[in-house]
């Protein structure tokens, strides 16, 4: 079996637009409020605070980009049809059946409010079908 073909500019370019959807999803005047109320985060007076958070989501997003993209190539050798298709329903497949699933167990266990929990998981479903619809208009 060949290794997936996946576009790296792609990626990068998923990558950069979960960091958008991120500053504008969690600004104070879209969600932040009241994902920090929520959340029971104090924001920090220091930009500085904020660099290590930006690296550690910078390095996943393009792992999840990364992968998105494998699997993406993989769905449309196998299922054929639509690459742009393919990717968008390998995305919500994914993100329902990893990323909301572990979510919501997690925030089960630790008690965290279901409107945090919601906040959280529509997040991700946009960040990644952004990413899906990138990845999907630029097949390698």
């Amino acid at each position: 079996m060949n290794a997936p073909s996946i576009n790296y500019i792609a990626v990068v370019l998923a990558t950069l637009s979960s960091m958008i959807v991120g500053s504008i999803w969690y600004t104070p005047r879209v969600f932040g409020k009241y994902w920090m109320k929520a959340a029971n985060i104090t924001p920090s007076s220091k930009a500085s605070d904020a660099i290590r958070p930006i690296a550690i989501t910078l390095v996943v997003s393009f792992i999840t980009a990364w992968v998105l993209a494998g699997a993406v190539s993989i769905s449309f050798e196998f299922y054929g049809g639509s690459f742009l298709v393919n990717a968008l329903l390998t995305g919500l497949i994914l993100w329902a059946g990893f990323t909301a699933a572990r979510f919501i167990t997690h925030d089960a266990f630790d008690g965290r409010p279901t409107g945090l929990t919601v906040l959280n998981v529509a997040h991700e479903l946009v960040t990644i079908m952004i990413m899906a619809l990138i990845i999907g208009v630029w097949p390698a």
